[in-house]
């Protein structure tokens, strides 16, 4: 329960009382400044609470062991329930006799729960904080007094949090509400914090209770589509266990089929009922419906490919290829009486067939006082049938869109920090979305204003704040007063249907066109950007897919930004408002600025997520301005620069673990690394190349078009065949078009190495053919194929003379690079740079090799004695860094 309080911890004569917002839970009793901070001001072990008693009117005193503290309620009943319920939980405590909380430390044994305490400076506080990383959390005490007692100040959740260095001496702990800036006494000292702290985080991420109580049911030790040993994911509404490759083709089918999470890292989805049900319901038994008739021509191992598991589980799960049909299969009517009649019994595998074969689990039961089989279990008492109808349930309470700006039905809806959904009967008209108690009601609980809206995302973000409730078919409702709405439908077609109507009610008048895109979230925000860097103006965005649409405020709709092709997004300090997003986008940055704290939140991860990599196919990764994925760009740019001479390359293997870390990162996010010479191997990074194209879904040429590119190889007429590639390579999608000359433009310059290297155009054709048309060698005619592109690359890809020129310059540039370094002339670090003198001319260009230690005049002086200028006496030369899309 919360209520607003007021409380004292002075001497018991000095009665100074502050208005404080205070909560009470099984484990703690805190206060905070107000109801929309994430942290508390003092925190009260419940298990150190000795006596509540009433002091007066409206005042209580809570006495501890140490200290007491004496609380004001706004009237005698508030005080008398605070009082009563604080003594139930107080009682109920000591009768059980609990284990400690994390802050019960008031024992001889209580250092033990710590991984790391002692004193740091935290900003904004002037004396140092005695800090505490225990478990999962970190605890914030005023002293090492206090910290003895258990009598703490706030404790912040690891699963949220973030550690950064900042400095010697400095680190941040950054959480989506708040950021903590500690600073230790010395290096070393920050050093040993950042890991206990780290530590922490991937404690709080990766729990292996849940695993290991579900691996004790013999059949849930294995996957349950391969029989992969140890599966640490899981569907939870199929109730079977899986691996982790598995999982990610359960993924692609979608929610709507199975609902992945994972055994170690959802810990808040892992209730005692999902578990309970797991223990009971598990692999065996979901097997013996899903997959009673799987031909073993058909079965999966764990060797298995990505593209024969997705078969697999296709004609599994989606398809009910392998099920055990019921006898009842294509008789709606008796499939749901059927229904009604089990859930009251403890007969689960009867519910799984008959769910899974047609029954509804929102169908009348015809009993008005339990209308869906929902209710009959729980009057029944049926706890384990009650969990695998909610994690079933897909349909059943609705929104009706009535007309633009009237809508009314059926919500689920909740507050950010309400543990669950309450239905309610929800209408939308004259620009107010309204909820109430049900249909009958005429005075609504509350009311919500849409001038008030500031943003509105169709699906939740769960990444950043902890709400339980449904997931699917879910929209969220921010507004000025920094509070968020979350409601909940049947499907997600159905909060579409709410969000379009909510939109069209809200959304200026200027950005209208932005209500026929296919937007996953919608807003307006302050930016600056162009030539309007002076002032910020408001503007209205909406996200679709990868896309971010933008509507100034005087209508204007700016050119949208393709995010994935993004340079780089991150966070600046902007006067007194929250931190701004600082998307930089082909020759332009755009600053967007947040003035309230969880929507502009949301922003921020919906467009890092929208800037990342989604799938395995080409146009789903982070792309450069020329549309090659960023990925192969960077390995490229890496092997041109430190391995066209190394002997093999390409056709040496890289050591798999780097190999597969390297090529996990890069797909994470490619943006934020930079390969270095020294800390990665050419071989490692070769492999990583050759990886990527090899696991490619859809394949670089594409499956559609794979096979006429093998047939061209049989044309015995040269010219024939240099044509039909050119109409082939025309017919790929535009980013496998781009990729693939990048890629042939990489082989044609390693060619040119082969009296070094040993690979010639028929060694890397060997390599390459079966890599790019993922046919593991079966088919010599892949090679033929590459070997053609490398040897015909000017004519097939159309390459001009000056392109011809300026890849032969930077070739002889390398060349001579290579052997000053063999020579031992050249530092560790060289690379070549091109240099432009005044304009951006081919006329102007030169060739330079930089070393690690050159300065930008001595590179300056180079040029122009090159050229041959002579620098008179009030000549000022400038040296700009340029990057890929020309921004200096």
């Amino acid at each position: 329960s919360r209520i607003i309080l007021s409380s004292r911890s002075s001497p018991p004569r000095s009665y100074i009382y502050q208005k404080r917002w205070v909560k009470l839970d099984a484990d703690y009793l805190r206060y905070f400044d107000s109801e929309k901070d994430a942290y508390s001001k003092r925190l009260i072990p419940v298990s150190s609470i000795s006596r509540v008693a009433s002091v007066g009117d409206q005042k209580f005193e809570v006495v501890t062991n140490n200290r007491n503290f004496v609380f004001r309620a706004e009237n005698d009943a508030d005080r008398n329930e605070w009082i009563w319920t604080l003594q139930q939980i107080a009682e109920e405590r000591k009768s059980k006799a609990p284990e400690r909380t994390s802050m019960s430390l008031a024992t001889d044994s209580a250092t033990e729960l710590a991984e790391k305490s002692g004193f740091l400076e935290l900003r904004g506080f002037k004396h140092k904080l005695f800090v505490v990383v225990a478990g999962d959390k970190v605890f914030l005490y005023k002293n090492a007094e206090d910290y003895r007692l258990g009598i703490g100040i706030t404790y912040i959740e690891m699963n949220v949090g973030n550690v950064k260095e900042v400095d010697r001496r400095g680190f941040d702990l950054t959480t989506p509400y708040k950021i903590f800036s500690f600073s230790a006494d010395s290096e070393q000292e920050k050093e040993e914090w950042v890991e206990a702290m780290r530590q922490s985080i991937a404690e709080a991420l990766s729990n292996s209770e849940v695993a290991e109580r579900i691996w004790t049911v013999d059949s849930n030790r294995f996957c349950a589509d391969c029989s992969a040993p140890k599966p640490e994911w899981a569907s939870i509404n199929l109730c079977v266990v899986i691996c982790k490759r598995c999982a990610g083709e359960h993924r692609a089918l979608g929610p709507g089929i199975t609902k992945v999470r994972s055994l170690k890292m959802d810990k808040k989805v892992w209730t005692e009922e999902l578990i309970e049900l797991f223990l009971q319901f598990g692999n065996r038994m979901a097997n013996q419906f899903w997959a009673a008739n799987v031909p073993p021509s058909e079965a999966i191992s764990p060797t298995s490919s990505s593209q024969e598991r997705r078969r697999f589980l296709i004609a599994k799960y989606r398809e009910g290829k392998y099920r055990h049909y019921h006898p009842l299969f294509g008789n709606q009517e008796e499939l749901d009486r059927a229904l009604c009649a089990v859930v009251t019994t403890s007969d689960l595998a009867e519910t799984q067939a008959l769910l899974f074969c047609g029954a509804s689990v929102t169908c009348d039961t015809g009993d008005p006082q339990c209308p869906t089989p929902l209710a009959l279990a729980e009057r029944s008492g049926q706890r384990l049938q009650m969990e695998f109808l909610l994690h079933n349930k897909t349909s059943g309470w609705f929104g009706v869109c009535l007309g633009a700006g009237q809508s009314s039905g059926w919500l689920l809806s909740a507050l950010l920090c309400c543990a669950e959904f309450s239905r309610r009967w929800c209408t939308l008209q004259d620009g107010v979305l309204s909820y109430y108690e049900n249909d009958r009601n005429t005075v609504p609980n509350g009311e919500i204003r849409v001038e008030e809206i500031v943003c509105l995302p169709l699906c939740s973000c769960r990444a950043w704040h902890s709400c339980s409730g449904p997931h699917e078919g879910t929209f969220e409702v921010y507004t000025e007063a920094d509070r968020l709405y979350l409601f909940g439908l049947g499907s997600p077609d159905s909060a579409r249907e709410w969000v379009k109507s909510i939109a069209k009610s809200f959304v200026h008048p200027c950005a209208e066109e932005l209500l026929a895109l296919d937007f996953e979230r919608l807003g307006r925000l302050h930016y600056k950007g162009g030539l309007t860097l002076e002032r910020a103006q408001e503007g209205w965005f909406a996200l679709v897919g990868s896309t971010l649409h933008v509507c100034s405020e005087d209508g204007r709709r700016q050119e949208p930004l393709q995010l994935r092709k993004l340079q780089e997004l991150c966070e600046g300090v902007w006067g007194n408002t929250w931190p701004p997003a600082e998307p930089r986008h082909a020759g332009r940055t755009l600053y967007i600025q947040g003035e309230r704290k969880l929507d502009f939140l949301g922003w921020v991860h919906a467009i890092q997520k929208a800037a990342s990599s989604s799938g395995d196919t080409l146009s789903e990764q982070q792309l450069t301005e020329s549309d090659v994925p960023l990925l192969v760009d960077r390995c490229i740019d890496y092997i041109t620069q430190c391995g066209l001479t190394s002997e093999g390359i390409y056709r040496k293997s890289g050591q798999n673990s780097k190999t597969t870390s390297l090529l996990e990162v890069l797909q994470r996010d490619a943006r934020c690394i930079r390969l270095k010479e020294g800390e990665h191997h050419v071989d490692d990074v070769a492999n990583t190349l050759k990886r990527f194209f090899r696991d490619l879904g859809d394949g670089l040429f594409t499956r559609r078009w794979a096979p006429d590119w093998l047939w061209a190889t049989a044309l015995e007429d040269q010219e024939a065949k240099i044509g039909k590639y050119r109409q082939l390579l025309a017919a790929l999608p535009p980013v496998n078009r781009a990729t693939l000359k990048t890629l042939i433009n990489h082989l044609f310059r390693v060619q040119c190495f082969s009296g070094e290297n040993q690979m010639n155009t028929h060694n890397l054709a060997i390599v390459f053919g079966p890599t790019l048309f993922q046919t593991d060698g079966k088919d010599y005619k892949a090679g033929r194929v590459v070997e053609d592109l490398i040897s015909h690359y000017v004519e097939i890809f159309n390459v001009n003379d000056q392109e011809m020129k300026k890849q032969q310059d930077e070739i002889i540039a390398i060349m001579k690079m290579r052997e000053a370094s063999s020579s031992g002339t050249q530092q560790a670090g060289d690379f070549i740079c091109t240099v432009y003198l005044e304009e951006k001319k081919t006329e102007t260009e030169q060739h330079v090799k930089v070393s690690a230690t050159m300065t930008a005049e001595e590179l300056t002086f180079e040029i122009l004695d090159r050229r041959k200028i002579v620098i008179k006496e009030k000549d000022y030369w400038s040296c700009f860094e340029v990057n890929e899309r020309e921004e200096a």
